[in-house]
């Protein structure tokens, strides 16, 4: 548990950075710090391994304020992932993912050995180890970021816009990764970025920062997409706040029908397209037991005909979703602020369907 209590950073200029920040991110939680420039989202983080000296207040570590641990010694225990990774340019990759063991007076194998392993766990070939920085990619490079970051196992992960100098394709695939790192390591993670569709999509909790470093909202993505405490927090959403929300609604409730002739399979009745003047459409797919309502409404935009595939873990197709079915479920969820409330009666099932994989 990471906690500040009445937390400020104000510069000897008289700039205020960070404002009476009190707030606590969970133990084995991803917690997304989000806001605009100059709102003091990377200060705070900054702050918890002392990198930045708060002003005032306290920031606890399991209880223990961080004041009173030596930085050296708090930082090695903490792990660390900021933009464009931060790699030593002249170390190779195993040495580089290594570089915290061998602080810690790890013999060399032993702590090449754990290098190994985690390469191999962010899902980066062994090959890559003799390589330097400059011969990987950027999301190659970021990575290994993340591999140095876990190399001693610490409890805790700090992740400042890590994700934010790649494109978009590779960002995605990070994130993922992350997710999935997440689901079988359970780190305490405080992850920064400006990205507010990146933060729904990692945040267990998501504290949104106002410009002077004061907390606007805390809350779980569902809940700060269905109840903005205020019109910041709502303006900084967006308008297609209500799209997000359909991130959070399980599709398994879409009401599925049998697939019209006009549907092509193939043998293994898996999905070719429509069929139209001898020819095949495109089309979109779903899976209603792993999916968001999201999912399902993109698959309907996908197609011509606004009706989604549904298939199953293997890709067969077990039946679709019409304009009918979707808006059925679409009206049944459209109440925003009542959906908490609806959930914990039991009417809506609550999944997190982007841990669904997991």
């Amino acid at each position: 548990m990471i906690t500040f209590e009445g937390v400020t950073k104000r510069y000897p200029d008289g700039t205020v950075a960070v404002d009476d920040l009190s707030l606590q991110a969970p133990t084995g939680a991803i917690t997304v710090f989000v806001g605009p420039s100059g709102c003091g989202k990377t200060t705070s983080l900054r702050m918890i391994n002392r990198m930045i000296d708060a002003t005032s207040g306290r920031i606890l570590l399991d209880d223990q304020d961080v004041r009173a641990i030596d930085p050296p010694t708090l930082r090695r225990g903490i792990g660390y992932v900021i933009q464009q990774a931060g790699l030593f340019p002249h170390r190779k990759i195993v040495d580089n993912v290594a570089t915290v063991p061998y602080l810690l007076g790890w013999d060399k194998r032993k702590a090449r050995a754990r290098a190994m392993e985690l390469l191999e766990l962010v899902g980066l070939d062994s090959r890559l180890a003799g390589r330097y920085p400059f011969q990987l990619s950027g999301g190659q490079q970021q990575r290994v970021g993340v591999a140095r970051a876990l190399a001693a196992d610490p409890p805790v992960l700090l992740m400042d816009e890590p994700f934010s100098a790649v494109d978009p394709i590779v960002r995605a695939s990070l994130q993922e990764e992350l997710l999935h790192l997440q689901s079988e390591l359970h780190k305490t993670i405080v992850f920064v970025t400006h990205d507010i569709d990146e933060a729904i999509k990692l945040g267990d909790t998501v504290a949104v920062l106002r410009v002077g470093g004061h907390l606007a909202q805390m809350a779980g993505p569902a809940t700060l997409l269905s109840e903005p405490a205020d019109d910041f927090v709502r303006e900084f959403l967006g308008k297609d706040r209500g799209i997000r929300r359909l991130s959070f609604v399980p599709a398994k409730g879409v009401r599925l029908g049998s697939a019209p002739a006009d549907l092509v399979v193939d043998d293994d009745t898996r999905p070719l397209g429509w069929r139209s003047n001898g020819g095949l459409l495109p089309y979109g797919i779903f899976d209603p037991e792993r999916d968001s309502l999201r999912a399902a409404l993109d698959a309907a935009l996908l197609s011509p005909n606004g009706t989604a595939i549904a298939v199953d873990g293997d890709g067969h197709v077990i039946g679709v979703a019409t304009r009918d079915a979707l808006d059925e479920v679409l009206r049944r969820h459209a109440t925003g602020p009542d959906e908490q409330a609806r959930e914990s009666d039991g009417e809506v099932p609550v999944t997190d369907p982007r841990r669904a994989e997991s």
